[in-house]
Protein backbone atom coordinates (compact mmCIF):
# COMPACT_ATOMS: atom_id res chain seq x y z
CA UNK A 1 0.00 0.00 0.00
CA UNK A 2 2.53 2.43 0.95
CA UNK A 3 4.16 2.00 -2.73
CA UNK A 4 1.14 2.26 -4.60
CA UNK A 5 0.57 5.49 -2.68
CA UNK A 6 4.19 6.91 -3.09
CA UNK A 7 5.15 5.28 -6.57
CA UNK A 8 1.52 4.16 -8.09
CA UNK A 9 -0.21 6.33 -10.73
CA UNK A 10 -3.39 7.19 -10.94
CA UNK A 11 -5.29 4.45 -12.30
CA UNK A 12 -3.49 2.30 -9.08
CA UNK A 13 -4.70 4.81 -6.72
CA UNK A 14 -8.69 4.77 -8.48
CA UNK A 15 -8.15 0.79 -8.19
CA UNK A 16 -6.80 0.88 -4.68
CA UNK A 17 -9.74 3.83 -3.73
CA UNK A 18 -12.31 1.14 -5.56
CA UNK A 19 -11.15 -1.47 -3.39
CA UNK A 20 -11.60 0.57 -0.31
CA UNK A 21 -15.09 1.25 -1.20
CA UNK A 22 -16.10 -2.26 -2.06
CA UNK A 23 -14.23 -3.70 0.98
CA UNK A 24 -15.91 -0.76 3.04
CA UNK A 25 -19.77 -2.11 1.73
CA UNK A 26 -18.59 -5.16 2.14
CA UNK A 27 -17.86 -4.48 5.89
CA UNK A 28 -20.65 -2.51 6.40
CA UNK A 29 -23.02 -5.22 4.86
CA UNK A 30 -21.26 -7.76 7.13
CA UNK A 31 -21.49 -5.59 10.12
CA UNK A 32 -25.47 -5.44 9.64
CA UNK A 33 -25.50 -9.03 8.90
CA UNK A 34 -23.70 -9.75 12.15
CA UNK A 35 -25.68 -6.87 14.05
CA UNK A 36 -29.32 -8.59 12.63
CA UNK A 37 -27.95 -11.62 13.75
CA UNK A 38 -27.31 -10.55 17.46
CA UNK A 39 -30.92 -8.82 17.35
CA UNK A 40 -32.05 -12.51 16.14
CA UNK A 41 -30.12 -14.02 19.36
CA UNK A 42 -31.45 -11.71 21.71
CA UNK A 43 -34.87 -12.20 20.70
CA UNK A 44 -34.54 -15.60 20.69
CA UNK A 45 -32.75 -15.95 24.22
CA UNK A 46 -35.62 -13.45 25.40
CA UNK A 47 -38.64 -15.65 24.23
CA UNK A 48 -36.55 -18.85 25.54
CA UNK A 49 -36.65 -17.42 28.40
CA UNK A 50 -39.89 -16.50 28.60
CA UNK A 51 -41.08 -19.59 26.87
CA UNK A 52 -38.75 -21.28 30.31
CA UNK A 53 -40.24 -19.65 32.88
CA UNK A 54 -43.62 -20.38 31.63
CA UNK A 55 -42.60 -24.19 31.88
CA UNK A 56 -41.38 -23.80 35.16
CA UNK A 57 -44.32 -22.02 36.42
CA UNK A 58 -46.79 -25.30 34.88
CA UNK A 59 -44.08 -26.80 36.83
CA UNK A 60 -44.61 -25.89 40.02
CA UNK A 61 -48.57 -25.72 39.75
CA UNK A 62 -47.98 -29.26 38.28
CA UNK A 63 -45.90 -30.26 41.46
CA UNK A 64 -48.81 -28.31 43.85
CA UNK A 65 -51.26 -30.63 42.69
CA UNK A 66 -49.51 -33.37 43.02
CA UNK A 67 -48.95 -32.43 46.71
CA UNK A 68 -52.44 -31.77 47.51
CA UNK A 69 -53.16 -34.80 45.60
CA UNK A 70 -50.89 -36.98 48.38
CA UNK A 71 -52.47 -34.67 50.96
CA UNK A 72 -55.84 -35.77 50.43
CA UNK A 73 -54.93 -39.58 49.60
CA UNK A 74 -53.34 -39.22 52.82
CA UNK A 75 -56.49 -38.49 54.32
CA UNK A 76 -58.60 -40.76 52.34
CA UNK A 77 -56.12 -43.52 53.53
CA UNK A 78 -56.97 -42.28 57.22
CA UNK A 79 -60.43 -41.95 57.16
CA UNK A 80 -59.89 -45.85 55.60
CA UNK A 81 -58.19 -46.99 58.60
CA UNK A 82 -60.14 -45.23 60.93
CA UNK A 83 -63.66 -47.10 59.11
CA UNK A 84 -62.12 -50.65 59.52
CA UNK A 85 -61.07 -50.09 62.88
CA UNK A 86 -64.83 -48.61 63.32
CA UNK A 87 -65.61 -51.97 61.80
CA UNK A 88 -63.97 -53.96 63.98
CA UNK A 89 -65.21 -52.31 66.78
CA UNK A 90 -68.72 -52.90 65.47
CA UNK A 91 -68.23 -56.65 64.79
CA UNK A 92 -66.56 -56.80 68.38
CA UNK A 93 -70.20 -55.13 69.56
CA UNK A 94 -72.39 -57.28 67.34
CA UNK A 95 -70.48 -60.27 68.59
CA UNK A 96 -71.21 -59.50 71.92
CA UNK A 97 -74.84 -58.69 71.78
CA UNK A 98 -74.81 -61.88 69.56
CA UNK A 99 -73.57 -63.85 72.47
CA UNK A 100 -75.88 -61.99 75.00
CA UNK A 101 -78.88 -62.96 72.70
CA UNK A 102 -77.84 -66.16 72.62
CA UNK A 103 -77.84 -66.63 76.41
CA UNK A 104 -81.54 -64.59 76.54
CA UNK A 105 -82.71 -67.05 73.61
CA UNK A 106 -81.05 -70.51 76.10
CA UNK A 107 -83.20 -68.79 79.10
CA UNK A 108 -86.04 -68.07 76.95
CA UNK A 109 -86.02 -71.69 75.94
CA UNK A 110 -85.66 -73.14 79.51
CA UNK A 111 -88.63 -71.27 80.08
CA UNK A 112 -90.67 -72.24 77.64
CA UNK A 113 -90.50 -75.48 79.25
CA UNK A 114 -92.55 -74.11 81.55
CA UNK A 115 -94.80 -72.80 79.15
CA UNK A 116 -97.56 -75.74 80.48
CA UNK A 117 -97.10 -73.91 84.19
CA UNK A 118 -98.21 -70.20 82.49
CA UNK A 119 -100.90 -71.84 80.51
CA UNK A 120 -102.31 -73.38 84.04
CA UNK A 121 -102.18 -69.74 85.31
CA UNK A 122 -104.25 -68.76 82.15
CA UNK A 123 -107.11 -71.64 83.04
CA UNK A 124 -106.48 -70.78 86.78
CA UNK A 125 -107.51 -66.79 85.67
CA UNK A 126 -110.57 -67.66 84.19
CA UNK A 127 -111.57 -69.92 86.67
CA UNK A 128 -115.05 -69.65 87.24
CA UNK A 129 -116.34 -68.28 84.28
CA UNK A 130 -119.66 -69.42 83.33
CA UNK A 131 -120.80 -67.06 80.64
CA UNK A 132 -119.90 -65.09 77.20
CA UNK A 133 -120.25 -61.83 79.11
CA UNK A 134 -118.50 -62.59 82.11
CA UNK A 135 -115.33 -64.36 79.60
CA UNK A 136 -115.38 -60.98 77.90
CA UNK A 137 -115.50 -58.77 81.25
CA UNK A 138 -112.62 -61.18 82.68
CA UNK A 139 -110.10 -60.72 79.78
CA UNK A 140 -110.75 -57.06 79.98
CA UNK A 141 -110.03 -56.93 83.26
CA UNK A 142 -106.72 -59.31 82.65
CA UNK A 143 -105.65 -56.98 79.63
CA UNK A 144 -105.24 -54.02 81.93
CA UNK A 145 -103.44 -55.54 84.59
CA UNK A 146 -100.64 -56.94 82.24
CA UNK A 147 -101.00 -54.58 79.64
CA UNK A 148 -96.84 -54.15 78.50
CA UNK A 149 -98.17 -50.13 78.33
CA UNK A 150 -98.86 -50.96 81.96
CA UNK A 151 -96.14 -50.61 84.77
CA UNK A 152 -97.02 -54.23 85.86
CA UNK A 153 -97.05 -55.52 82.21
CA UNK A 154 -96.01 -58.33 81.01
CA UNK A 155 -96.31 -59.13 76.92
CA UNK A 156 -95.57 -62.43 77.52
CA UNK A 157 -98.33 -63.22 79.70
CA UNK A 158 -100.81 -60.81 77.32
CA UNK A 159 -99.82 -63.66 74.97
CA UNK A 160 -100.56 -66.45 77.27
CA UNK A 161 -104.23 -64.88 78.43
CA UNK A 162 -105.41 -64.26 74.62
CA UNK A 163 -104.01 -67.78 73.57
CA UNK A 164 -106.62 -69.13 76.69
CA UNK A 165 -109.34 -65.97 76.27
CA UNK A 166 -109.75 -67.43 72.06
CA UNK A 167 -110.08 -70.98 72.96
CA UNK A 168 -112.71 -69.99 75.49
CA UNK A 169 -114.37 -67.98 72.91
CA UNK A 170 -114.21 -70.58 70.70
CA UNK A 171 -116.09 -73.30 72.89
CA UNK A 172 -118.62 -70.55 74.08
CA UNK A 173 -119.54 -70.62 70.29
CA UNK A 174 -119.44 -73.50 69.41
CA UNK A 175 -121.61 -74.54 72.68
CA UNK A 176 -124.52 -71.45 71.22
CA UNK A 177 -124.57 -72.51 67.86
CA UNK A 178 -124.98 -76.04 69.12
CA UNK A 179 -128.38 -75.36 71.03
Amino acid sequence: MENILKDGTEKDLRETKAWFVREDLRLKAAQRELEDKQRNFEEEKKAFEKEMKHQQHKMQIEKDRLEQENRLLEQKLKILQQGYIQLDEDRHRLQREKDKFNSKRSAYAYESQGFSHHSQVAEMMFSGVNSYLTLKKRYKDLMKMFHPDNVTGDHEMVQIITREYEELKRAYEMGSQAR
